[in-house]
């Protein structure tokens, strides 16, 4: 059964929404200035997933609290517990499907990765009987996953990069789907950002962070400027769980606000003539005003883990839909887009991302292929190979294991001609394939693969080419070159 987030409407007044399935399976990127509305954004998904979900919230700032007093959330003030107890509270949230807030207000930069570390790690490490699905969000990214070396111990920043690239590159598997927000996309570890499939884009001023911007949304690079026009609280999304291609979102209100709230003017007193007198009052007079009352002890850890181990969400929907030939889909959805007139044109990672939502219209929830496997499969389709992991041409892929990705379509087209005993393929169609068209890069490919003995090149006489893979035995027919 499908879950879709309402998040608001687009331009035309439509709902627009995420499919919740799909975003546990490709993740999600959030990026806009202060005041773009990036925390908006970030509360109204995590309101209207909250009873589908298990969510669990790094808040550097203690915005998301708040989430507690309607939605349940158990709230973890990181600055009172110690490395070891956060990496209990980590565990026990995965094993009862606990939705947390672990709140890191207080806490200088360092000590926020150490603990944010500490708790990812937690989460990562569970037991697999433990592995069910949850919400990842972690507010300001690149605190924990800077692009270079800051202030901080390299130990420090190792552990928490480390962290959060567990999270985002292998936390599919372990039930974990990354949300990062950043202000600033130039700060953000480009290995962590890249692991996103989904897009939100609000406005920012920087050309650096435009540009990165406009690239991950698949935008030319004279559109960027778009970015820096969009209103407070609109974003530009893109992604399978949310749509094909970038379409403008103004995001919808929320039903509980943060502790902190914008600023705003509010008149100033009057003047008084005794006001120097009360600045320079001595403290034991002022102490009533200037000395905030103590806090209350934080609770006991024991305490917040029987807290953890009493909140439990509803059971997962069953999907009762009959079962997918997901081998079957993928062929199909592979035959679909190699068909398309533009499909050479456009870059492996819109392409990949139009696989993911095809295979996701036809049934097949989580993506079949990762973005590496896509491009060996991509490649080959363009040669008219749609199972190339079948036994059919198990032989043929074995004798190209050390082919680069991007070649194996041209071989392929060699193999299949060779197979059938066809005519040797021209250069025009090898170009073709390879998804270029020049000639002489095609040439280049070829030679690159004689090179490596994988193929044989003959001319006859009369100047009619032929290929033979001696690998595996087979020669095409001869051929005009």
């Amino acid at each position: 059964m499908a879950i879709s987030v309402d998040m608001g409407v687009d331009d035309a007044g439509r709902p627009a929404s995420i499919d919740l399935e799909e975003l546990l399976a490709t993740r999600l990127l959030v990026q806009g200035n202060s005041g773009s509305g990036k925390s908006h954004l970030l509360r109204r998904l995590l309101e209207r997933s909250a009873p589908h979900v298990q969510q669990v919230i790094i808040d550097p700032e203690g915005d998301f609290v708040t989430l507690s007093e309607r939605y349940g959330h158990v709230v973890v003030e990181a600055g009172e517990y110690s490395a070891a107890e956060i990496l209990r509270f980590a565990g026990r949230c995965r094993e009862h499907r606990a939705s947390v807030v672990l709140s890191l207000e207080g806490l200088e930069a360092e000590g926020q990765m150490r603990t944010a570390a500490a708790f990812l790690g937690g989460l990562f490490d569970a037991p697999r009987e433990h592995w069910y699905p949850a919400l990842v969000v972690v507010d300001e990214a690149q605190v924990f996953a800077p692009a270079g070396g800051g202030e901080v111990a390299e130990e420090v920043r190792r552990a928490s990069l480390g962290a959060m690239t567990n999270l985002m590159c292998r936390g599919r598997k372990r039930g974990l789907a990354g949300i990062i927000a950043t202000q600033r996309l130039a700060k953000l570890a480009k290995n962590v950002a890249a692991e996103a499939s989904n897009f939100l884009m609000g406005r920012t001023f920087l050309d650096i962070d435009m540009l990165r911007a406009a690239d991950l949304l698949g935008m030319e690079r004279k559109q960027a400027d778009a970015i820096r026009d969009l209103a407070r609280g609109s974003f530009l999304a893109l992604g399978p769980a949310i749509s094909r291609r970038p379409v403008s979102i103004r995001i919808g209100s929320v039903e509980t606000g943060a502790r902190a709230v914008a600023p705003k003017l509010t008149p100033l007193p009057t003047p008084s003539a005794d006001m120097k007198q009360t600045l320079l009052e001595e403290p034991e007079q002022a102490s009533l005003f200037l000395v905030p009352p103590p806090p209350p002890p934080p609770a006991p850890a024991e305490s917040v883990l029987e807290t953890l181990g009493q909140v439990d969400l509803p059971p997962p929907v069953e999907d009762d839909s009959p079962p997918v030939d997901v081998a079957a889909v993928v062929a199909d959805v592979l035959r679909a887009i190699v068909a398309e007139p533009d499909a050479a044109a456009r870059s492996a990672t819109m392409l990949f991302q139009d696989f993911q939502v095809r295979c996701r219209m036809q049934g097949v929830h989580r993506s079949p292929l990762d973005a590496s496997a896509f491009a060996r499969r991509v490649a080959a389709a363009r040669a008219g190979v749609y199972d190339c992991e079948g036994e059919e041409w198990a032989p043929a892929i074995r004798a190209a294991r050390d082919l680069p990705d991007d070649m194996l379509g041209p071989y392929l087209a060699i193999a299949r001609a060779a197979r059938d005993g066809a005519p040797c393929p021209s250069d025009e169609e090898l170009a073709r394939v390879y998804g270029t068209t020049s000639l002489g890069r095609a040439r280049r490919v070829i030679g690159y693969i004689e090179e490596r003995q994988i193929l044989v090149t003959r001319v006859d006489l009369s100047g009619k080419r032929s290929m033979t893979i001696p690998a595996l035995g087979w020669t095409t027919l001869p051929a005009a070159a």
